[in-house]
């Protein structure tokens, strides 16, 4: 009996490890989702190969739990390299920005959310899957005058931008082949220093090779933005994931220490955060944190504080 308990443990354990182990030989589209989880999985394989070796002491328990542990720090090591060193408490905050995938059948919560993009102090608010608020928009007008989506740039309503102040020729594009105008190029002048804007909405990283082609639109169009640079949106891919470490790796993006979860909602601080905002120098971020209510969505919202170094 004990050798059966073992095995199984032994060969679940295997088949996650030779899963999450497979980022390192290959970017397989089919794998991407399971390359967000791997901090998740590898504490469960370790966990796993616990078990196991309280059933039975066995060479091969000792091997699954070092590969499960190795690959649980190298996650970490990996969104570590990602992260901007600590702005001075004192530096003085430039903007607050504000980036919520509100689902786009969540209209029993629009008024809701409206209010609370009005109260959050954001000079600029990114709504993505925008749809159920947009019967509120003309009082989210009062306090965001300035707005690019949802009838401005495009019919559809996925992508919105609200801001306190003017918008520098923004323009919308699609990513990818698989879904237009997802995304939005804005900048934005605060008191002489101007900020452009990237917001995004990728697909499922799943979807055949659409994600890739998105991750290379993206790439593309970075470089054409000089100076701060802001680049947020839903990724639905952690930062583990080697497509998007290779945007980050190769312009220069940036973030904080410890990223909040967002998704799946019920998982809480246990998620993984799919949903991002990045920074380019000179850009920094002085903070990123979860808002607390999801407000029916099935991600949560981000608020962030950015300061420019001198």
């Amino acid at each position: 009996m004990k050798d059966t308990i073992f095995c199984v443990f032994s060969v679940l354990t295997t088949l996650v490890l030779a899963i999450i182990s497979l980022r390192y030989v290959t970017d397989f589209y089919l794998l991407s989702f399971f390359y967000s989880f791997q901090l998740h999985l590898a504490a469960a394989a370790a966990l796993a190969s616990l078990a196991a070796l309280l059933v039975k002491r066995h060479w091969y328990g000792l091997l699954t739990l070092g590969i499960s542990l190795a690959l649980a720090v190298h996650g970490i090591v990996m969104t570590r390299e990602f992260a901007q060193s600590a702005v001075d408490e004192h530096r003085p905050v430039l903007f607050r920005l504000m980036s919520f995938n509100i689902e786009n059948d969540n209209f029993a919560n629009g008024a809701a959310i409206a209010d609370m993009a009005i109260a959050s102090g954001a000079d600029v608010v990114n709504i993505l899957e925008a749809e159920p608020i947009l019967s509120e928009l003309p009082r989210l007008l009062k306090t965001y005058p300035y707005y690019v989506g949802c009838g401005i740039g495009m019919q559809e309503c996925d992508t919105l931008v609200l801001s306190k102040r003017p918008l520098v020729e923004p323009r919308i594009r699609s990513l990818g082949l698989l879904w237009r105008n997802r995304l939005t190029i804005s900048t934005v002048d605060f008191d002489g220093r101007k900020v452009n804007f990237l917001t995004a909405h990728l697909t499922k990283p799943y979807y055949d090779e659409f994600y890739g082609l998105e991750l290379e639109d993206l790439a593309a169009i970075a470089p054409t933005l000089p100076g701060p640079l802001v680049l947020a949106g839903d990724f639905n891919s952690s930062i583990l994931t080697p497509g998007v470490q290779d945007l980050l790796r190769n312009e220069g993006f940036g973030t904080v220490s410890l990223e909040p979860a967002t998704w799946p909602i019920a998982a809480g601080a246990f998620g993984i955060p799919i949903d991002h905002i990045f920074a380019r120098a000179p850009l920094r971020l002085k903070s990123v944190r979860r808002i607390v209510d999801s407000f029916g969505s099935n991600h949560f919202g981000l608020m962030a504080d950015f300061a420019v170094d001198p």
